[in-house]
């Protein structure tokens, strides 16, 4: 219950109120005046107590008890109706007849003012392998080259390193264990992302982990002949993620959220090259130290198969 900022009173000292004159036996007068209310406002409280008991000391809705202006509620239904075809709220009105602020009103109170509304963001389906190399998503993410610390660090957009190009960072996490590989490479061609792969898989290997299948995105590298013959090679399934869905590869896209929040964007770089050399300690960091929330906040190196598992 939200109490005005200048109310004299308050359930607790209307009930304070009423003890007073009912059982200590003041007189209203000497009530009232203890209270700062009038004599009138002391019996208003006195009666209402006395026809609703505690409950009637409380605030009441200031709202109309009638309104007769008010939109029908079969109008309200079919205002609702309407909407769920994403018409505007002008065009609602202009069909009913009815003032475009009016719309909008009741269009806000049916929680249907934003067209969003209409269709509700889809439950995430969480998905996790039951073991490390099951799947392994890649994915690659572009980052501007500088020489001077640009407009994220001063604020000052004017400020720009013209001209130095890109860094296009390739990831590769495990479903299963969330160890993950990284590298800068120069681009994000099809030749660039089949070596990627290979070092990759061999890092995983390098860990006991034998990796059955890929996931990637829809890019140019990823669907190119030399992937698809690289992956045949390797005896690696590659999946593809559906066109427009990149939840679809979900650990690859937060992973890369958590690499741009805490090494490329978490202090001061004089230029990328110094921004590059931060970035193995940080990936070593992240693999066996940094606590994951979806592992009970242990580091992913804890999830890596044990000798006994890896002869297996």
């Amino acid at each position: 219950m939200n109490i005005h900022e200048n109310a004299r009173t308050t359930p607790v000292s209307r009930a304070l109120l009423v003890r007073r004159v009912r059982r200590e036996g003041w007189s209203i007068g000497e009530a009232a005046g203890a209270a700062g209310i009038s004599k009138r406002t002391a019996y208003k409280w006195l009666n209402r107590f006395a026809e609703e008991g505690r409950a009637g000391l409380r605030d009441r809705s200031s709202r109309a008890r009638h309104l007769p202006h008010a939109t029908p509620a079969k109008w309200v239904d079919l205002i609702a109706y309407l909407r769920q075809f994403r018409q505007p709220a002008r065009l609602i009105g202009e069909q009913l007849g009815i003032a475009r602020s009016t719309v909008n009103a009741i269009l806000s109170r049916q929680g249907l003012g934003r067209l969003r509304a209409l269709q509700p963001p889809l439950k995430p389906c969480r998905y996790e392998r039951r073991r490390p190399g099951e799947l392994i998503h890649l994915d690659i993410k572009k980052l501007g080259r500088f020489w001077r610390p640009g407009h994220r660090v001063t604020g000052d957009r004017a400020v720009r390193s013209e001209g130095s190009g890109w860094d296009y960072v390739h990831v590769a996490i495990d479903d299963h264990s969330r160890l993950a590989y990284v590298e800068i490479l120069e681009d994000e061609t099809s030749g660039s992302c089949v070596d990627f792969m290979h070092r990759a898989l061999g890092w995983f290997v390098e860990q006991g982990i034998r990796v059955k299948s890929i996931l990637t995105d829809n890019g140019v590298g990823y669907r190119s002949h030399w992937f698809r013959l690289a992956c045949e090679l390797r005896k690696v399934r590659h999946l593809r993620t559906r066109p427009r869905r990149p939840q679809t590869n979900g650990k690859a896209e937060r992973f890369i959220q958590t690499l741009m929040r805490e090494w490329a964007y978490a202090r001061i770089y004089a230029d990328s090259r110094e921004r590059a050399r931060q970035l193995l300690p940080w990936v070593r960091h992240y693999n066996c130290r940094r606590p994951h929330a979806s592992l009970d906040y242990k580091p992913p190196i804890s999830r890596r198969p044990r000798p006994r598992e890896q002869r297996s």
